[in-house]
């Protein structure tokens, strides 16, 4: 399929995308016993995924005046992501200490109490999203699912889904950080009941201890919970699935590698995954004269748009685990890498 090439990202561009939820710094083990600082976070590495992919982005939450804060700060500006709140604030910045197992897996704790990421409330969020009526979709996942956050981000989003955006909600969960997990499932749920997109892994949907014996299962069961019109879910080396609501029933695109591919390490790639699913729908949607907003183009796109939606996602998440740490790609790099090394 051929494709027109995306605009290249302009900071002056009115934002399309805007995403809430954690800016941090991972602190990863390395074999000598030190930790190395890498800026992460997964709606962070979300919006600068999205940049790189020429999507104009805004980012909600503030971040810190310390070093850290003002490194994460001029990574999204670099990538092209605006700072709704670009003045910086005396918080510390959230710190997460990381260490890959022998699959290049990561496992995490937190350090969160009182940090800079943290400092925001639904009404300043919901102001800054009113100033921005050109918003299509919003999206938040991940820390910002912690219940403890639940008065922020959940009249967020729901007020966002009442303004008629494209609700993303990424069920990236961190169980071995909460403290009570049957609070944390609940949230979970309720957060999953205002999507029109979910992006869960088979492990996030194993944690979540839905009905069903596979993933598919869970992830219909997921689906049914709600309104959501698409979920996608990832499967590690089996590649990805797209489910997609058709009226009453459910259809399902699948993609993944023909080819094994050597993984360095596995941050960042369900963030560059939902990158890429994001910004081809919208340059695929772009090419539509004939639906009114994202939310009818979801419900009528054909199987071929679809099938490249779910390529292009794919093809996102596979460059990154072939780096080091989180290093999202470009549009270009992404559909190089498609025409190169089709997914089947």
């Amino acid at each position: 399929m051929t494709m027109k090439t995306p605009q290249t990202r302009d900071t002056q561009v009115a934002p399309r995308v805007v995403t809430a939820g954690e800016a941090l710094i991972d602190l990863v083990a390395q074999a000598d016993g030190n930790f190395q600082p890498c800026l992460g976070g997964a709606v962070f590495n979300l919006s600068r995924a999205l940049g790189r992919q020429n999507v104009p982005t805004l980012y909600q939450n503030p971040l810190s005046s310390d070093r850290f804060g003002r490194q994460l700060a001029q990574a999204l500006t670099d990538d092209g992501v605006q700072l709704a709140m670009p003045a910086p604030v005396p918080q510390t910045t959230s710190l997460a200490v990381v260490a890959l197992n022998e699959h290049g897996h990561p496992d995490y704790a937190f350090y969160r109490e009182g940090v800079a990421d943290r400092q925001i409330s639904a009404a300043a969020m919901n102001a800054i999203c009113e100033a921005q009526p050109q918003l299509e979709i919003a999206c938040t996942g991940c820390l910002a699912l912690d219940p403890a956050d639940a008065s922020h981000y959940l009249p967020w989003l729901k007020a966002q889904k009442t303004a008629g955006r494209w609700i993303v909600v990424d069920v990236n969960l961190r169980p071995s950080v909460m403290p009570d997990l049957a609070a944390y499932r609940a949230h979970v749920l309720e957060m999953a009941k205002c999507a029109d997109v979910l992006k869960a892994s088979d492990e996030d949907l194993a944690h979540l201890q839905l009905p069903g014996e596979t993933p598919m299962d869970q992830a219909q069961h997921l689906m049914q919970l709600g309104t959501a019109q698409w979920m996608a879910l990832t499967l590690g080396a089996e590649g990805a699935r797209l489910l997609v609501r058709r009226g009453n029933e459910i259809k399902v695109y699948a993609a993944r590698e023909a080819a094994p591919v050597k993984v360095i390490d596995t941050v960042g790639a369900g963030d560059s995954f939902l990158a890429g699913l994001l910004a081809c729908v919208l340059h695929h949607a772009d090419d539509d004269v004939h639906a009114p907003d994202l939310k009818s183009w979801a419900s009528q796109a054909a199987d071929a748009t679809l099938k490249d939606v779910l390529a292009h996602a794919l093809a996102s998440a596979t460059l990154v685990v072939m780096r080091r740490g989180c290093d999202p790609a470009r549009w270009e790099e992404v559909r190089a890498r498609m025409q190169a090394f089709p997914a089947v």
